[in-house]
């Protein structure tokens, strides 16, 4: 008898897995704090024999190198992949047994295209597919996107996330469940994820890649391919060098007093509160990503890379599963940290700075004012769907850069629901803009009285 287990990465939108039977079991894709699969296998009172990876990841930093290190486990890694330090290396049609007394063996599938050397991994179970971790090959309803490599690779890539679907679904029995790494929020996905679970028999009816012709399959998949962000560049040379262990001890304390020379230094401050707390009272200067967001993808995105950066929190808890989603994008200790009230955050006779919040009816009675400046922050893919008439676009992982391009006058900002309009009112507040930040779903901007149109 087999088992998998899940260990989700929310804040990445991705997941990992382990799998094995009575003694032991193979952990796939881990992340860097890989303290979750080692209590998994405590759980399950197996001992981890293998640790393996699909593809050398583009959208975080790996902890199978270091998991393989203190467990004792093979670490395969695709044969192909340009790696600086000791693997297995794996190749196609490989069989690895898992656990023998059951039967268990994992046999490496060549499936190019996410990476020109992916491989997916299918767990059998006395010669029977019951399960195939397809990391970012086939995924839920769609694929890997095939850009993240080499831009003259984009449409070879993409031809063989074609290729490589098809392979899965002709050579695997359709209840075989497929267990992607990436597609759960994760922008290593071409698109969005319909569901938590599949099989390959859900997918051949359902995804884009199983459905429709290798042409118009590519060219729909080039075209709507969203933007990169940034800190990508740093994640697949950190994992083809071999990523160092991962330090979560807490961070040195900052008082109001270092707070304020670090601003004063130029690094950045990061107030990890809900948006709402935030708004109400912070630290001049300071930047608002919430921890309950997507902290690890916005932060490293917009961060100059190597930038040190101080981290404000409301307690210690809120503090270490910062820690835990910034290492796993490489950003690995904060130069400092303070938790607890703002008002300890700043020196004696400075007060706290704060900005008004609204929804889209508050916009709609303000609109005719001459000196308001309606602030798009999504995506260019987003806005295409629609947008507040004469609004300004600036995506939020370039405002930071273009602050000086935003018109004179209060500037009401707002994405598709407001984790990151507040991060852009916050970045707009440090450098002395009035802003109202709009907290608020896109989807009632037209029913608020707002002129929407359609590009």
């Amino acid at each position: 008898m087999f088992f998998v287990d899940t260990i989700e990465l929310a804040g990445l939108g991705n997941r990992s897995y382990l799998a094995g039977g009575e003694r032991t079991a193979v952990a796939v894709d881990p992340p860097r704090d890989f303290d979750q699969v080692l209590a998994a296998a405590a759980r399950r009172g197996v001992r981890i024999s293998h640790v393996v990876e699909t593809h050398i990841h583009n959208d975080y930093v790996t902890g199978g190198l270091e998991l393989a290190r203190i467990t004792g486990a093979a670490y395969l890694v695709p044969a192909a992949a340009r790696v600086s330090f000791a693997r297995t290396p794996v190749r196609d049609g490989e069989v690895t047994d898992v656990d023998s007394e059951a039967g268990l063996t994992l046999r490496a599938m060549a499936t190019p295209g996410h990476t020109p050397h992916h491989t997916s991994y299918v767990l059998e179970e006395d010669g029977v597919a019951v399960a195939v971790f397809t990391g970012g090959s086939l995924l839920i309803g769609t694929v890997g996107r095939p850009d993240l490599v080499e831009p003259r690779l984009t449409e070879r890539l993409a031809r063989a996330q074609h290729a490589s679907a098809h392979r899965l679904a002709a050579e695997l029995p359709d209840e075989t469940a497929v267990l992607p790494t990436h597609g759960f929020g994760s922008f290593c996905s071409a698109g969005q994820a319909d569901g938590s679970d599949t099989t390959i028999g859900k997918e051949k009816a359902a995804n884009e890649a199983l459905t429709r012709d290798v042409d118009t399959f590519v060219a729909d998949l080039l075209d709507g391919l969203d933007e990169v962000p940034a800190y990508y560049t740093h994640m697949g040379p950190a994992n083809a060098a071999g990523p160092a262990p991962v330090d979560l001890t807490p961070p040195a304390p900052a008082d109001a007093e270092e707070i304020a020379a670090r601003l004063a230094a130029g690094e950045w401050v990061v107030d990890l509160r809900n948006r709402v707390a935030f708004a109400a009272g912070h630290v001049s200067g300071s930047f608002n990503f919430e921890a309950e967001g997507q902290l690890g993808t916005y932060l490293a995105w917009l961060i100059p890379w190597g930038k040190p950066v101080t981290l404000l929190a409301e307690s210690a808890e809120q503090l270490a599963a910062a820690q835990r989603e910034l290492v796993r994008v490489g950003i690995d200790r904060p130069a400092a940290a303070a938790a607890g009230e703002p008002s300890g955050w700043v020196r004696a006779g400075e007060t706290l700075g704060s900005f008004p919040r609204a929804t889209f009816a508050g916009l709609a009675e303000r609109r005719g004012s001459e000196d308001v400046v309606v602030l798009d922050v999504r995506r260019a893919s987003e806005r295409v769907g629609g947008f507040v008439e004469s609004s300004v676009h600036l995506p939020l992982h370039l405002l930071h850069r273009r602050l000086a391009e935003i018109p004179p006058g209060e500037v009401w900002v707002h994405c598709a629901g407001g984790m990151r309009a507040a991060i852009a009112a916050s970045l707009l507040d440090a450098a002395g803009r009035t802003v109202v930040a709009v907290d608020d779903a896109y989807d009632n901007a037209q029913a608020a009285g707002l002129a929407v149109r359609t590009a």
